[in-house]
């Protein structure tokens, strides 16, 4: 019986691993390093509530709920020696994409604080309601709203209003 659990689970962890994987991205501003850490360290607490999470309602989501909260007590705990860059690898673009606007957004993610990033993310990335967001980031309905409305705000700045000029039609 626990071969036919950890095969659930590989098969799982391998159809998750890259959606994960650019949620955690865009959560940490484009730190590639540090989304792989998050991915790694949510895999694993899956695989120990593995009998839980396979009998959930939604294992996707479930598994987006853990990473939000890895990632933000990651955000809690990190040391004042720890210092973000602000520089994005060099990474070819697929071809049809528009990585100037990518690499603009992600820029903007970047300077937005770690729930205010966290509830963008979920409204907007994963599509998830205010109640969905709510609960995956442990606060109320009233809070992401208001994070919400905040963040978006902030990127409006950020963004200013030449954002349509990485746009392509």
């Amino acid at each position: 019986m626990r071969s036919v659990r950890a095969d659930e689970y590989q098969e799982f962890a391998a159809a998750r691993a890259g959606h994960l994987y650019r949620s955690a991205c865009l959560l940490t501003g484009g730190d590639t390093h540090l989304a792989e850490d998050l991915v790694q360290e949510t895999l694993g607490r899956l695989y120990v509530q593995w009998g839980r999470v396979r009998r959930a309602d939604n294992p996707a989501g479930y598994a987006q709920t853990v990473l939000t909260r890895v990632f933000l007590a990651h955000q809690r705990r990190r040391s004042s020696g720890e210092r973000a860059t602000d520089v994005i690898p060099d990474v070819p673009a697929a071809p049809g994409s528009d990585s100037s606007l990518r690499l603009t957004l992600v820029e903007a993610l970047a300077q937005l604080p770690a729930k205010d990033r966290a509830v963008v993310v979920l409204r907007y990335w994963e599509d998830r309601s205010i109640e969905e967001t709510a609960a995956a980031m442990n606060a109320s309905s009233a809070a992401v709203r208001t994070r919400c409305v905040r963040a978006l705000a902030r990127l409006r700045v950020l963004l200013g209003d030449g954002i349509g000029e990485y746009v392509t039609p």
